[in-house]
């Protein structure tokens, strides 16, 4: 048993490790685009600019009651999993949920949380739901036991595909309690 903790633990590492490196990576890519593309010269001769990307993710929080609500943003509430105040869940952006999300806004706050944060977040306040039950991550074998199929064995495999909205960020985010 021993053995295979230490197997598992060392797969965890190198994944943490790749996983931070194709971070770094993409986030070097977009400065050297933007140094490119931003400077005087280049954009006068060319009319070009560089426009960063759109963010893929928003960590939605909750911060208001339930009196006196109209009952479709109570409905949109409840789609978007915030049942209490001060919950939190990580969503896709995209046309569809910026609308839902300018329809509630005045009872939820939203930003567009880095790496480094939505670690943070899983960590510190991260459960999952297993067997309909209330699971703190407390090690990697809830996650792998869940989400295994899926290719996420551990919580820096969960934080790469919440960053990136993988293929698999629906289980992902469906797995992790709105805490």
């Amino acid at each position: 048993k021993k053995k295979a903790n230490k197997a598992q633990r060392a797969l965890a590492l190198k994944s943490a490790q790749e996983h931070e490196a194709a971070y770094q990576k993409a986030t070097r890519a977009e400065i050297d685009a933007e140094e490119v593309y931003n400077s005087y010269h280049l954009a006068k001769l060319t009319g070009q600019i560089y426009v960063p990307a759109q963010p893929k993710l928003a960590f939605v929080i909750r911060i208001r009651g339930i009196n006196k609500l109209n009952p479709k943003v109570i409905r949109i509430l409840r789609i978007l999993r915030l049942r209490q105040i001060h919950n939190g869940v990580f969503v896709r952006v995209n046309k569809a949920s910026a609308n839902i999300l300018r329809r509630v806004e005045p009872y939820i706050t939203f930003g567009y949380p880095s790496r480094e944060t939505i670690r943070k977040i899983i960590l510190q306040r991260g459960y999952g739901k297993v067997n309909k039950q209330r699971i703190p991550l407390s090690s990697n074998t809830i996650i792998e036991e869940s989400l295994g199929k899926q290719g996420i064995h551990n919580v820096e495999d969960l934080v790469n595909e919440t960053h990136t909205v993988g293929t698999h960020f629906k289980e992902a985010n469906n797995f992790r309690r709105p805490d």
